[in-house]
């Protein structure tokens, strides 16, 4: 076991950890400490703790020095040239004609470097414009790359469900969605309605996906034929998985049917197989092709995107 401490160094980024070289250091403490990028204002999200070697990255660098209100002032200083060298940059793009968004400006504490953050379509040929930026700023000047997914992230919104995105709250790194997800929850297949701000599938569908397998696999499916615990057979219309509720078809005479509600816990049924971990139904990771075939899909069977069903 080793000592650590958790460090951020943006709203909702990921966790590094860092050596507190003997200090008590608590949550909410702002340090200054070396990185890959070099020296860099964090604030500590993960006060002293111990975990295990396997879970740290080596080296394990020591935080340098708790903040002081100088280091404070240097990082406010540093906010707001962020703003301005965002602007240039605009510029620079619209006279080099680079058809490129620009998403965020970022210094590093000790001014040592300036990395921009865009989205383009495809490859971009950017060597002009990071000479032009140079020859402005007098540092170095880096231009990275990011998805819709991660310029979501930095932008920041407001979910379909009106809460503050996910991604840009609280989610350290992205999780695997898929459609089965969806499917497991009986969701929609309409993409404008599993899809959040980015255009891929909304993060939370993980949130449930879990309890969803425990209580489905109580469960049998629409179609499966059931007993039910009064001796009666029949064929399974409908459930309600959050209920643990089954509607049956069942014969009552030999040919008078009704349906009939049932707890799963009346039903005698095959229950469904688990899925195994990382096995067949192993998750992949949402494209913008797999929502594209659901749209081509909704428009071959004559349904519109906005339909409420």
């Amino acid at each position: 076991m080793i000592t650590v401490i958790g460090v951020r160094f943006r709203t909702a980024g990921k966790i590094y950890y860092f050596d507190p070289a003997g200090r008590k250091i608590k949550i909410g403490d702002r340090v200054i400490v070396e990185t890959a990028r070099g020296i860099e204002y964090g604030y500590v999200v993960l006060g002293n703790r111990e975990v295990e070697d396997s879970k740290v990255v080596p080296p394990l660098k020591a935080v340098i020095r708790m903040a002081t209100p100088e280091d404070e002032a240097v990082e406010k200083r540093n906010k707001e040239k962020e703003k301005e060298a965002f602007r240039i940059c605009q510029e620079k793009i619209k006279k080099h004609n680079l058809e490129m968004k620009l998403i965020d400006a970022e210094y590093t504490f000790d001014n040592n470097k300036v990395l921009f953050y865009f989205t383009a379509d495809g490859r971009i040929d950017f060597r002009e414009l990071v000479k032009d930026l140079a020859s402005v700023f007098k540092t170095r000047i880096e231009l990275r790359q990011v998805g819709v997914r991660d310029e979501t992230k930095i932008m920041g919104g407001i979910g379909i469900c009106g809460r503050a995105l996910c991604c840009h709250s609280y989610l350290s790194e992205f999780i695997p969605v898929s459609i089965k997800m969806a499917k497991e929850q009986n969701l929609s297949l309409n993409p404008t309605k599993i899809s959040g701000v980015c255009g891929r599938l909304m993060c939370c569908l993980k949130n449930e996906e879990e309890t969803y397998e425990v209580l489905n696999s109580r469960l049998p499916n629409p179609g499966d034929y059931v007993t039910t615990n009064d001796g009666l057979k029949g064929e399974v219309q409908s459930v309600n998985v959050l209920r643990q509720l089954v509607k049956v078809v069942v014969t009552v005479d030999r040919d008078e049917k009704e349906i009939r509600e049932y707890k799963s816990d009346q039903l005698k049924f095959k229950p469904r197989k688990k899925k195994g971990k990382g096995g067949k139904e192993k998750e992949r990771e949402t494209s913008e092709s797999e929502l594209k075939k659901l749209e081509a899909l909704e428009k071959k069977e004559g349904k519109s995107k906005l339909d409420d069903n």
